[in-house]
């Protein structure tokens, strides 16, 4: 009860003392010019655009121009005209979320969209725009996260805090393997931001891949591609935003985001709107300072809290893992799963390219016996796709060469390791036992022992 009357006041303490009033005195695409607002706003306001029809629109200050502010809108800007009357909002853009939002979907602004009802409002205001937790008072990353999917929890171990990327291009089945990690994850809440998803599949997502049983437990946050860029922005901020909540409410959170390369593009079509020059792809420099911003966000709290494992995916244009929002990403996470057209093309999935993707937490988190299969696997697997072409077209004659031999040997039961259904979980013991027997090392019977 406390806690709520604290909350109260403190919305009583933030509100204005009087209103600020502006008109719109300009529109250029979905820029609008306003007048009379310009020595009240800052960076990251937010005002409210008054159409013909009384309706009001959230619009949000990106920048300034020739003594004007420069307001980009969370909606359409039908009925906005010159002239229209725009009101500065009384407080700073927050949320009030609690555990009661566990199975709901929301829009960028915290509102509801699965028809539920209203959500039940939380005693805390979060802001959506928070520092990451100074570096010096965060804790270590934790021990091992089971995400039920094989190939990730042998071959790249992730550790609850640890914060990767699953780089992919287009048709790979980066979709399917998130709502695997959604299903089969240990982690007590789930938090997924859909950025810029094409609104005909975000139902099917919802209901075919996530289904009830990881619904249940998950905060679902949706931008579709055809809203205006600042919405598929703060979907991205919300996201982290919710993420943060239940860390610091204790709970090990695991944060998915599809797709961090949305956001990139929603950031610069921002930016280009407020008169930034382009630099790499048309990429605005703002672009490159926000990426870490929002990453780091992710992680472990400080003591006493939860974690944040964050997997976000990045869609790599046209394949080429080097375009520069991947190499920027690559450069701000702990590590990075490639999923491969060709992999997925021959059938297996998910279609994950273990020699090219990375766990920075590996080899420390593991046993040694543990990193005697990873070492294993590998070098099985790296002998037998230097001489794959060779192998396929009968060039390579049997007994020339003993690794290669023996990599022939072990690859269909590896490359069955690797695929997983959908509608399969494979625990984290499981794992290392199954590939131990696989490769006739010792350590499955430990594993086994351990589950």
């Amino acid at each position: 009860m406390a806690s709520a009357v604290a909350g109260v006041i403190k919305e009583i303490e933030e509100l204005a003392e009087y209103r600020r009033y502006g008109r719109v005195s300009g529109i250029l695409g979905m820029t609008v010019e306003v007048a009379g607002l310009q020595e009240a706003l800052s960076i990251g306001d937010w005002c409210h655009l008054e159409s013909r029809s009384g309706a009001r629109i959230v619009a949000e200050a990106i920048g300034f121009r020739g003594g004007k502010a420069l307001l980009q809108p969370f909606g359409a800007l039908d009925g906005i005209g010159l002239g229209s009357k725009v009101e500065m909002a009384r407080a700073e853009p927050a949320i009030h979320p609690s555990r009661a939002w566990l199975g709901r979907i929301v829009n960028a602004l915290g509102e509801p969209l699965d028809g539920k009802g209203p959500l039940p409002r939380g005693t805390e205001r979060c802001r959506l725009r928070q520092p990451a937790p100074p570096a010096h008072a965060r804790q270590r990353v934790g021990e091992k996260l089971d995400l039920g999917v094989r190939a990730i929890n042998a071959f790249l171990t992730c550790c609850r805090g640890q914060r990767m990327g699953i780089f992919a291009g287009s048709g790979v089945g980066k979709s399917v393997l998130l709502s695997m990690l959604a299903r089969y994850t240990s982690a007590e809440v789930n938090v997924v931001g859909l950025i810029g998803e094409r609104g005909r599949e975000v139902q099917e997502w919802i209901t075919d891949e996530l289904g009830p049983e990881g619904l249940a437990h998950s905060v679902v946050v949706v931008a579709t591609s055809d809203e205006p860029p600042l919405m598929r922005r703060q979907a991205a901020l919300l996201t982290l935003t919710l993420a943060e909540y239940f860390r610091d409410q204790g709970s090990d959170v695991l944060c998915l985001m599809d797709s961090v390369t949305r956001y990139a593009m929603a950031l610069r079509e921002i930016g280009l709107s407020a008169g930034e020059p382009p630099a790499a792809k048309g990429y605005t420099p703002s672009v490159f300072s926000e990426l870490p911003k929002l990453l780091e966000r992710a992680g472990p709290g400080v003591q006493g809290s939860g974690t944040v494992t964050g997997l976000f995916t990045v869609l790599v244009e046209g394949d080429d893992q080097n375009e520069p929002i991947a190499d920027a990403v690559r450069g701000i996470l702990d590590g990075h799963i490639v999923l491969d057209r060709r992999i997925a093309e021959r059938g297996r999935y998910p279609a994950i390219d273990v020699l090219k993707s990375v766990s920075r937490t590996l080899p420390g988190c593991n046993e040694d016996w543990q990193n005697g299969l990873l070492v294993r696997g590998r070098e099985l697997l790296s002998t037998y796709e230097n001489m794959a072409e060779l192998i396929r077209i009968g060039a390579y004659k049997a007994g020339s060469d003993a690794k290669v031999d023996e990599a022939i040997h072990y690859n269909a039961g590896l490359e069955a390791f690797l695929s997983q259904d959908k509608a399969e979980q494979s625990a984290l013991s499981e794992s290392y036992g199954r590939l131990a027997t696989l490769l006739n090392m010792p350590g499955g019977e430990t594993a086994d022992a351990a589950s």
